[in-house]
């Protein structure tokens, strides 16, 4: 789709490539992480600092089981099977609330005929998950860092988004909430957008697209 906005050739952009946390969803809030932290039994310092430590890993796809045994031992303790379950359901309920101006504006995107893929740092948890959510129906392929063995920012991972979607960089525009993502996409020349609100982003596709 080349949208012309009338000051000169038309617009290149035929796609809009979301990332998912803090961008379609929202940051979990504190219930979710204090209900992490009751499952785990630890402070939350300690709970988070375990957490993220990992987490990189986790995204790039080792199993659900070998990621919380690290963070059990970056506690110096050890969870069970069931610990594991609760803690890997409440980690993917958390980051389900989406951002009420964020939809408005992919469905308005769909609406207008652009296409919609997403890229997301995510373990298996969530991508399963995930590839069951209607808020993502209107989504032509979604692509997980667990399941491409890869995460952003390298840029091996936008690479093949691009050959996945046939598409050109100049035909790509890319929204993240992370600056070394979003660098990491402008070096390979796709049109890049660091998320900060739902109005920053309406600027943007606004920008992009004409008004939506």
């Amino acid at each position: 789709m080349n949208t012309d906005l009338g000051h000169g050739a038309p617009s290149p952009l035929t796609t809009v490539v979301f990332d998912y946390g803090e961008v379609i969803s929202q940051r979990p809030g504190e219930t979710a992480r204090d209900g992490m932290e009751r499952i785990a039994g630890v402070p939350a310092p300690e709970f988070w600092r375990a957490y993220w430590a990992e987490r990189r890993d986790y995204d790039a796809g080792i199993s659900e089981a070998e990621y919380w045994g690290r963070v059990a031992a970056g506690l110096d303790r050890t969870f069970d099977a069931d610990t594991v379950r609760r803690l890997s359901a409440a980690d993917t309920d958390s980051w389900s609330t989406l951002s009420p101006g964020v939809t408005d504006l992919i469905a308005r995107l769909a609406a207008r005929g652009v296409r919609l893929a997403l890229l997301s740092n995510a373990p298996h948890a969530m991508a399963e998950s995930l590839r069951r959510s209607t808020a993502l129906t209107g989504f032509e392929a979604l692509f997980f860092s667990c399941e491409l063995g890869l995460c952003k920012p390298d840029p091996a991972i936008y690479e093949q988004v691009l050959g996945a979607l046939g598409s050109t960089p100049e035909q790509i525009a890319f929204i993240d909430d992370r600056e070394d993502n979003i660098l990491a996409a402008k070096r390979l020349g796709i049109d890049a957008h660091h998320y900060e609100d739902p109005t920053g982003l309406e600027a943007f596709l606004t920008d992009r697209f004409g008004p939506l």
